[in-house]
């Protein structure tokens, strides 16, 4: 199994091309779905901060769903939009800020590990790697 992680966040420019080709998954253009944030770490000079889900073994956003509508998955977990009822709670129990938000959907965007953000990173800031089984 391979989990994303931020294997070089110096490397990383703002180009934003991993979070354009996260949210291109869904079909469209723009930032809106995207389960990956860059943000500044406090202007160009201190770069910035990428912010990806970090496939926790016990994710505090399944526990805090109230309606079981986050799943645990082989690598993180998986949202079943069908049940989910637009609470955010997810949101509010992720301490680093990884699940985000489809503000036109109302529902929870939640990284799946797929690796095609890092396939599109021309700056190495982002890799899958091998986790263990179980």
């Amino acid at each position: 199994m391979r989990r994303l992680s931020v294997v070089d966040v110096a490397r990383c420019v703002d180009c934003l091309l991993c979070a354009q080709a996260c949210a291109r998954r869904f079909g469209e253009g723009g930032l809106a779905r995207s389960a990956i944030a860059v943000r500044s770490a406090g202007g160009v000079e201190r770069g910035f901060v990428v912010v990806v889900c970090r496939a926790c073994e016990d994710p505090p956003c399944l526990h805090a769903c109230p309606v079981g509508a986050i799943e645990k998955a082989s690598v993180g977990v998986k949202v079943l939009l069908d049940r989910c009822i637009g609470c955010r709670a997810c949101v509010a129990a992720c301490a680093i800020g990884a699940v985000q938000w489809d503000e036109a959907g109302g529902k929870p965007v939640i990284c799946v590990h797929c690796g095609l953000c890092a396939a599109f990173c021309p700056y190495g800031v982002l890799a899958l790697e091998e986790v263990g089984g179980g």
